[in-house]
């Protein structure tokens, strides 16, 4: 492994109120060389520079704990996970939580259990598969405290692929890069309809940077109807 600076990537991390051991910093380093390893063959991310990587993907994952504290034991699904972020990221820094990555692709799958291996993470399981798939009564609805997600999607459509997951009592977090006041609007009605309810969201720049990002928050409130998610392709085509 080469001699990366770490010190930067740390003192923002503490900034966000989270302390890591050295070996959890030398996993963020094998991760952050995996991803730059695989990305030459399969398109994984375009921020491959190395102070960017630490910040834009690993230091934004860890964000999370600007809206909810993750204490031991919490199960926590990420979907549209891509290569990892923000669920593979947060595994590594909170090891005693219980993580699902959930992707379509299969590609990004074996690169996720290719790192989990290399880096021997326990609490952590890969599902290849659709969001409309696996939200299905029998597999993973219903089953998580916490479901979050950084896809590029509006709210409506990524409530839809997200809430079913999510226990009653639970959280969906939506990461945004800015303030989505418009777009809460305009999902108020999906959110309603999928058994949600919005708090009110946090917004911050990261740690030592004009990098602005919201944390959308919406807990659940009730049981998602059985027939959301509707058939693959519908949320995004036909948003609620």
């Amino acid at each position: 492994m080469k001699n990366y600076n770490t010190e930067q990537f740390v003192k923002d991390v503490e900034a966000l109120g989270v302390s890591l051991t050295q070996g959890q910093i030398e996993q963020f380093l094998t991760y952050y060389e995996m991803l730059t390893d695989w990305n030459q063959r399969i398109n994984l991310t375009a921020i491959t520079e190395y102070n960017d990587v630490m910040k834009k993907h690993f230091l934004d994952s860890i964000s999370l704990v600007k809206a909810c504290p993750l204490k031991n034991g919490t199960s926590l699904i990420d979907v549209g996970t891509g290569a990892g972020f923000p669920g593979l990221a947060l595994q590594i820094a909170f090891p005693d939580i219980h993580v699902t990555l959930l992707d379509s692709l299969k590609k990004r799958i074996s690169f996720l259990q290719e790192v989990i291996k290399t880096l021997d993470l326990k609490n952590v399981q890969t599902v290849h598969g659709r969001a409309e798939d696996f939200a299905k009564p029998g597999l993973l609805r219903e089953k998580y405290d916490l479901c979050v997600s950084r896809a590029v999607a509006n709210l409506s459509t990524l409530s839809e692929y997200c809430l079913p997951f999510v226990k009653v009592g639970g959280l969906f977090v939506s990461y945004k890069s800015e303030k989505s006041s418009e777009e809460r609007k305009a999902a108020e009605k999906a959110v309603s309809l999928l058994g949600g309810v919005f708090l009110e969201p946090v917004s911050f720049l990261l740690p030592e940077s004009d990098l602005s990002r919201t944390l959308v928050l919406i807990k659940k409130t009730k049981e998602t109807p059985k027939k959301y998610p509707r058939k693959a392709g519908l949320p995004g085509k036909q948003p609620l």
